[in-house]
């Protein structure tokens, strides 16, 4: 059996089977995609081949735990391995939090405010704080988008790429967020800029 002509669900049930190569195919197959994505993100070579081999090591692990599930969608699977991955290191280093998107994620824990005397202090971390409340009451999705847009910088393209769905659906998110978050906030009675 030729392996470079398998499909990836073949790939993955020949390696589950025992044949070592199938992996190596899948990873021969997708290389060149996934290690460029990560290298754009991390801007340092070494640091990129290191992401890239973590990502495929749990790609393996996953895969021979039984805990990969075919839904026809192995490359975004692995992109979406690869972006977490790339979040943990940056978060190790303090230079980026970990987005899980569960009510105890604080962005603004990272947040300082140098320069500011101590009313203004306390009237922004106020602001802070409902703020904070406010995304809290956002579905998953929305608040998924509006934190990869607005703390990690990330284009609409690359959440997409990330969440698995077009870039129409991001957008869409994100503006429902928006929405969202100044229905929320007249309910509460907060006062928000958001544009």
């Amino acid at each position: 059996m030729q392996l470079s002509k398998l499909s990836e669900k073949e790939l993955v049930q020949a390696y589950i089977k025992g044949n070592e190569l199938a992996v190596e195919q899948l990873i021969i197959r997708h290389k060149k995609k996934v290690y460029t994505y990560i290298v754009c993100k991390v801007k340092s070579a070494a640091l990129a081949e290191d992401i890239f081999q973590d990502t495929f090591i749990k790609v393996i692990n996953t895969i021979k735990r039984g805990k990969y599930n075919d839904e026809g969608k192995f490359l975004p699977w692995v992109m979406r391995i690869a972006h977490n991955l790339i979040i943990d290191h940056y978060r190790k280093k303090s230079k980026m939090p970990m987005v899980t998107g569960n009510d105890d994620f604080d962005i603004f824990d990272v947040i300082s405010h140098p320069g500011k005397n101590i009313d203004e202090k306390m009237e922004i971390n106020q602001t802070l704080s409902n703020v904070k409340e406010l995304i809290k009451d956002l579905p998953h999705d929305q608040k998924e988008v509006l934190m990869m847009r607005l703390y990690f910088s990330m284009s609409f393209k690359e959440i997409a790429e990330t969440t698995n769905v077009s870039i129409n659906t991001a957008l869409g998110r994100m503006r429902y967020a928006l929405i969202n978050l100044r229905k929320i906030a007249e309910e509460k009675q907060f006062t928000l800029n958001i544009h």
